[in-house]
């Protein structure tokens, strides 16, 4: 029997449906989680030729298509937790594409069980295995 893929990152159906509508207007996007001040929990969508990707952040997954990234000090507070990403009624952040529709992207949380953890743990170190240079 094979076990069911855990997933770092998620979206709620109405985030799915606002991604797909800002995809359909702008092109391919990502989000970014930074933990900056300014928009708390909410993850910043952009185009994705629009934002450069940090030598620290750690991309979480994908959500509709979207790269999920966040940085490394903020992935190393929530690694124990799935990120959800959702929409709520509202103005988004300033400069992330929802901006405008009424509507705004929200990060909510799950916290992983033990047995989750040591999943994704053993998953990561095989990912770095493979990244590591040979001799």
């Amino acid at each position: 029997m094979r076990e069911h893929a855990i997933e770092q990152v998620s979206a709620t159906p109405a985030a799915l449906d606002l991604i797909a509508l800002l995809q359909a207007e702008n092109g391919p996007v990502l989000f970014h989680q930074s933990g900056g001040c300014c928009d708390g929990s909410s993850p910043m969508c952009y185009p994705q030729d629009d934002f450069i990707i940090g030598d620290h952040d750690v991309k979480l997954g994908e959500v509709g298509g979207a790269p999920v990234y966040i940085s490394g000090s903020q992935f190393a507070v929530w690694r124990h937790t799935q990120l959800i990403i959702d929409v709520v009624k509202g103005r988004g952040g300033m400069f992330s594409l929802e901006n405008g529709t009424e509507q705004r992207f929200l990060t909510r949380s799950r916290a992983f069980s033990g047995e989750e953890m040591c999943r994704l743990d053993a998953r990561r170190l095989e990912s770095a295995d493979e990244r590591a240079p040979t001799a």
